[in-house]
């Protein structure tokens, strides 16, 4: 069944782990963290202080998406406050330093993400040497939750199933996922689902939940 992973940073950031456990109630699978420095993404959300208190609200997986800057500085240290996938954008990264990076979280046991903008090709980096849990297709550009699903950007959930699926690499599409565009986006081929709005900001979160959730039962990819 393809996995929900809500967006914390959709959330009442004033109880990250209260919002956590309730969306853990509601059946989520993961939980997406967006971490940014203000620097790659406009935008400065959370630190490590946040995901260890969300690790200690919740037993489902942490999903920590650096839109960080030299992310090689800080993925030890979401990885030992708690993140299961420490995810890394492409175009922070050279083939040398990503190397670096895979030793580093599978030092620390945990599993290697890479990130792509909506306007970066799959094919910007040589992956097939590196061990990748998670390639994560952006659908809006990196910054802010609410933004508008890029529809122009679906042709990569279809090369990155080509290129990823038979590793066993979980396909996650992250960006203005909600009821409108969830089933395209599964026939595609995503296993995980990023959702933020269309969970947090509705007035029936549990509704809205176990409406995507319903949608993302009906693939097993």
């Amino acid at each position: 069944m393809v996995k929900i992973a809500p967006s914390i940073l959709a959330g009442d950031h004033g109880n990250l782990a209260a919002e956590a456990r309730k969306v853990e109630s509601f059946g989520a699978d993961w939980i997406h963290i967006d971490i940014m420095d203000g620097e790659f993404a406009p935008n400065l959300t959370f630190g490590p202080g946040a995901v260890k208190a969300i690790r200690n609200a919740v037993k489902i997986p942490l999903d920590c998406h650096l839109m960080i800057n030299r992310p090689e500085r800080f993925v030890e240290t979401f990885a030992e406050a708690g993140g299961d996938y420490i995810t890394v954008h492409a175009e922070t990264v050279t083939e040398e330093s990503l190397r670096t990076i895979e030793r580093l979280i599978s030092k620390n046991d945990k599993k290697l993400g890479v990130a792509f903008k909506p306007s970066t090709e799959l094919s910007c980096l040589q992956l097939s040497e590196i061990d990748v849990s998670l390639v994560t297709i952006m659908t809006v550009n990196p910054g802010f939750s609410g933004q508008k699903f890029m529809p122009e950007v679906l042709y990569k959930i279809d090369e990155a199933k080509r290129s990823f699926r038979s590793r066993g690499t979980e396909i996650e599409v992250d960006g203005g996922i909600d009821l409108s565009n969830s089933r395209s986006v599964c026939e595609r081929g995503a296993t995980v689902l990023v959702a933020g709005n269309s969970i947090f900001g509705q007035l029936d979160q549990k509704k809205a939940f176990e409406d995507l959730k319903k949608i993302a039962s009906l693939y097993n990819n």
